[in-house]
């Protein structure tokens, strides 16, 4: 079922935009954080679990669910939807980011990657239209094209040509999808050069794509800086009345700053890798549940959350779950992790109703970076 964006308005004192789209009779605003469920799960937590923390869209992998149980196995159960009982929007990367980790430069052709199955070392190939393909099958909501993901070291002449390349492919891809209830999102690459961010977003534009996301700042190596500056390279070319997506990045910082600059969505694995590490976010930062100060510490992880852990456990007792290894520990945190920034996002919404996104950034950063985080 697609669904259609709706801006609703730009805030006053940045590009920060409030939108909104249906699904299913449900409505869902904007700017939102996406968890990530690689593998058609968001680790440790239950489908009811993610909708108390009010998510929205989730997120599959596509290059983990070719490889297990594969696009068929899907495909019959009804769709990615049915087999991981989940009702609301879905979107699946293109397994591009998996891919050009796991392959090397010289696997890299104009028609697609070579590279070896990580699970069991068999050799692979993955195309654009292979990657639309196993989408079509997933059914998801959302289906993202393939594209190179360059790390940031890379030259300007390799960046250029790779942009080249990362275009054709949209093409390429765009002209073999073939399920009309899947939107299709085109992908802005160019690293921190400003002449290659334009030209990608002009040309991938060009395409006519359901939605746009701005790629390549969530490799090893970018600086929060050149983050920021893709972002603001490749937004003024991208379409008001489209969804915009900031692919890899869930650091509080980063989605207040995102948003700012006139993103959308955000998705990243960040909050619930945090939370099997043992790691907390709270207003006042992040904090390590195992540190010792915390033995005896019968408070919230965050006084402020109204999260089912923050409601019925305290510091001390996840740090127990922490250091004797049980799952249940790595739950909790991850459902509080994941609360914090999709509640942080209904206050950022609140603020660009309100025009004071601004001040409201202020004030968080003060509170959260007050103290140094927990190492």
């Amino acid at each position: 079922m697609k669904f259609t964006y709706n801006l609703k308005k730009v805030e006053k004192n940045s590009k920060a935009r409030l939108g909104s789209f249906e699904y299913n009779g449900k409505t869902f605003e904007t700017p939102m954080f996406m968890p990530v469920g690689t593998q058609a799960t968001v680790k440790t937590l239950s489908p009811e679990e993610l909708k108390e923390a009010n998510s929205g869209i989730i997120l599959a992998n596509t290059y983990h669910l070719w490889l297990r149980p594969g696009e068929d196995i899907i495909d019959h159960a009804g769709g990615l939807h049915k087999f991981m009982n989940w009702d609301q929007p879905i979107l699946t990367d293109s397994g591009g980011f998996q891919v050009f980790s796991l392959a090397k430069p010289k696997d890299i052709s104009e028609e697609g990657v070579k590279f070896k199955n990580h699970i069991n070392g068999d050799s692979l190939f993955l195309t654009p239209e292979k990657s639309i393909a196993i989408q079509n099958k997933l059914d998801s909501d959302i289906a993202m094209s393939f594209d190179e993901c360059p790390p940031a070291s890379a030259t300007h002449e390799y960046m250029k040509k790779s942009v080249e390349r990362t275009i054709r492919w949209a093409k390429r891809g765009k002209d073999v999808h073939s399920n009309p209830n899947q939107m299709l999102f085109g992908i802005v690459q160019g690293g921190a050069y400003q002449d290659l961010r334009e030209y990608s977003a002009k040309e991938t534009v060009k395409l006519d794509f359901d939605g746009y996301s701005i790629g390549g700042v969530a490799n090893d190596g970018e600086s929060k800086d050149d983050m920021y500056k893709a972002i603001d390279y490749s937004i003024p070319y991208l379409p008001e009345n489209k969804l915009r997506y900031l692919m890899g990045v869930g650091e509080p910082i980063d989605l207040l700053e995102g948003v700012i600059r006139g993103i959308d969505i955000f998705d990243c694995v960040l909050p619930t890798r945090l939370a099997r590490h043992g790691h907390a976010f709270t207003k006042n930062g992040k904090i390590n549940l195992k540190n010792a100060k915390y033995k005896e510490d019968f408070t919230a992880i965050d006084n402020t959350c109204d999260c089912y852990a923050c409601k019925h456990y305290t510091k001390a007792y996840i740090k127990h779950l922490i250091n004797a290894e049980e799952t249940f520990g790595a739950r909790l945190l991850s459902i509080h992790n994941i609360r914090f920034l999709i509640k942080l996002m209904e206050s950022i919404r609140e603020s660009i109703k309100n025009d004071n996104l601004l001040e409201f950034k202020a004030e968080f950063i003060k509170n959260y970076y007050g103290e140094k985080d927990e190492k």
